[in-house]
């Protein structure tokens, strides 16, 4: 940190956006884990049943949820398939849980809402140091 007169100012070096690109990495793995948890429970693997094959939207939810998962796992196509999550968290959300309640806390929500928010954070801020996109990149240039 440096001081200027009384004004205070951080300046991020080469340490500092290590760190930050690990620690993207560690919640992108982290947040993905979960959400693939939540995609096998909505496709019948732990206490509720699958849904009919084809049915909609639960069924192809789940699929998007299992596919989406695995690639934000492996940090690969994150971009656009942080994207897709995104949506198809504020697709839930709207339509499943904000028509019992205004609020996340009154509809059951708030998991919905806060993965549209974490893929949309990662859709714009990318997979982080430690993901096959960035292996890519660095193999490309």
């Amino acid at each position: 940190m440096t001081q200027t007169g009384t004004a205070t100012s951080t300046e991020i070096g080469p340490t500092t956006a290590k760190w930050q690109g690990i620690a993207l990495s560690v919640v992108r793995v982290v947040v993905s884990f979960l959400f693939l948890c939540h995609g096998l429970q909505s496709m019948g693997l732990f206490d509720i049943p699958a849904p009919p094959v084809g049915s909609w939207p639960s069924w192809y939810a789940g699929v998007i949820e299992l596919v989406g998962s695995l690639l934000i796992l492996v940090g690969l196509f994150t971009r656009p398939v942080a994207v897709v999550l995104s949506g198809t968290m504020a697709y839930a959300y709207f339509v499943v849980h904000q028509p019992d309640a205004l609020l996340p806390l009154q509809n059951k929500g708030e998991m919905a809402a806060l993965y549209s928010w974490v893929f949309l954070l990662f859709a714009v801020v990318g997979p982080g140091t430690y993901a096959l996109d960035t292996l890519r990149r660095r193999r490309r240039g």
